[in-house]
């Protein structure tokens, strides 16, 4: 069906949208998939460790490394609202690969409801030096309008602007993780 992504609303957008991060950290891989597998710990750095107004506010997932076909749902803030997400986790290759899928809905601030489904992926490289590198990009493929601020992804340059912010997002992010990774090593190793 043009347009739509599975059963939900149409997709505004022309192209797929993307954003994303990398940092370096001193733990393993093996360290840094084991937090990004257990999704609660999402929780921490993603939520409670996010500086800023868009951070997880509830993570509700089952104990357990996730595994490929995981579901589970988180909520979250940002400056256009409060977001409820489903998500599956899609590919999950210890201590290389996690990546999920989420079908986020959107609640604005003016009460407008818009879904989203965005594609994450975390890439973790070995370090020659020891550690590993740590890249994330979000792709949006669909949102189902465009109201309010999200009306910049039509003009391009403002969509560039709107993407850089993002990428701000996800560097802290990032950022969160490694620390978190980090601050695991030196508890195991002190």
């Amino acid at each position: 069906m043009e347009g739509r992504t599975g059963s939900r609303r149409a997709n505004a957008l022309k192209g797929e949208l993307s954003a994303g991060a990398s940092t370096t950290c001193r733990a393993p891989a093996e360290t840094v998939y084991d937090l990004l597998a257990d999704l609660r710990s999402h929780l921490i750095w993603a939520g409670h460790r996010h500086k800023g107004n868009t951070r997880l506010v509830v993570v509700d997932a089952p104990e357990g490394p996730a595994a490929v076909g995981t579901e589970f749902r988180t909520e979250g803030t940002d400056p256009m609202g409060r977001f409820t997400d489903a998500s599956v986790v899609t590919e999950a290759d210890r201590p290389r690969v996690l990546e999920f899928v989420t079908e986020a809905h959107l609640e604005t601030k003016r009460g407008r409801g818009v879904d989203w489904t965005n594609v994450h992926r975390y890439e973790l490289t070995p370090q020659p030096s020891g550690g590993c590198r740590i890249a994330y990009r979000v792709r949006i493929t669909r949102i189902s309008e465009l109201p309010g601020m999200l009306a910049m992804f039509k003009v391009p340059g403002l969509s560039a602007v709107a993407l850089k912010a993002a990428e701000g997002v996800a560097k802290r992010g990032v950022r969160n993780l490694a620390r978190l990774a980090e601050e695991r090593i030196g508890a195991v190793a002190g």
